[in-house]
């Protein structure tokens, strides 16, 4: 799909694949080559070019100048090829920011075992929180497309099962939480988290028809040109939900001024706003727990996207 324009240039023929697992398959660059090649031989003379770092659900290469290709690296994201390929077409012309564009989706083959995508390229840096993070501007268009995206009509399209995101609540996440909270309590101070959290299950549910929501919407998945926010990416959790999920946005980027900015220009309700800070609470526990101890760069983004969340802006 997408990623940065400026990364670090590998050599293919030093590239480890990917360790197999029981539900994570092997995945190197010969095996993108052949499966390119024989799918879609109108690409095959194109240069192809792994990128690392590209996130922890997809394999990412470039392919040619205007193409790139991704691989789910688990079973959990195999469907988004396919929902992307159907949804993203529809919504883009009504989003005030880019999403990725959709050009083919591959099928299973040569051992590997799922559907797989190729899209266009977006050129773009990764947001991130020393960029933007105290912009009012940025807070302000990330309100902007999350109104957008909300005001969605799809048409005639059927709601398939796929993207309904309604059963997705706090509370299915309250004991994986709770286990982390108790779990880091010698890095984080588990009593303030632990008070954020019960508020945020004890805040009004959402009451209203579900609304369109991104379903992951964090500094990860946020591109920007010449400073400036210019797409988003990344819609494997796109769907009709409660709109509270895309609220963890004010926790994972902004600053308490620019946050505040974006609550007024979004103007959500208290109970949405304050489960929204669960949703940024949870999964910052979440990715703490994972990956915290071995990447030095998750564990920073995290620790402050928890303490973003104990704040009471």
């Amino acid at each position: 799909m997408v990623r940065t324009a400026r990364r670090t240039q590998w050599a293919e023929d030093r590239e480890p694949p990917l360790a197999s697992t029981s539900d994570r398959p092997a995945i190197d660059t010969p095996l993108v080559r052949r499966l390119v090649d024989s799918q879609f031989p109108q690409w095959a003379g194109l240069p192809l070019e792994r990128l690392p770092q590209a996130g922890s659900d997809h394999v990412i290469h470039r392919l040619g100048r205007e193409l790139s290709v991704r691989l789910p690296r688990y079973a959990g994201a195999i469907g988004q090829a396919r929902k992307e390929f159907t949804w993203l077409p529809r919504l883009a012309p009504h989003l005030p920011l880019a999403v990725p564009e959709p050009v083919a989706v591959g099928e299973p083959d040569l051992g590997y075992p799922w559907p797989w995508a190729v899209t266009r390229w977006l050129d773009g840096e990764p947001a991130t929180v020393e960029a933007l993070g105290d912009s009012e501007e940025a807070a302000v268009a990330l309100a902007g497309f999350l109104t957008a995206l909300r005001r969605f009509e799809p048409g005639g399209l059927p709601l398939t099962p796929d993207i309904d995101r309604t059963a997705d609540s706090l509370h299915g996440r309250d004991r994986a939480t709770r286990a982390a909270i108790a779990a880091l309590g010698g890095v984080f101070d588990a009593g303030a988290l632990t008070k954020v959290w019960d508020a945020a299950l004890e805040a009004p549910a959402w009451d209203r028809p579900p609304v369109w929501v991104h379903g992951d919407f964090h500094t990860g998945n946020l591109l920007t040109r010449d400073g400036r926010l210019s797409a988003v990416i990344d819609f494997g959790g796109f769907g009709l939900g409660d709109p509270a999920c895309d609220l963890m946005i004010a926790h994972t980027l902004l600053s308490a001024g620019s946050r505040a900015a974006f609550r007024e220009a979004l103007g959500p309700d208290d109970a949405t706003w304050t489960r929204g800070r669960g949703w940024a609470l949870a999964t910052g526990l979440n990715a703490y727990s994972f990956y915290g101890a071995t990447d030095p760069r998750i564990a920073a983004q995290t620790t402050r996207q928890i303490h973003a969340a104990l704040e009471p802006v």
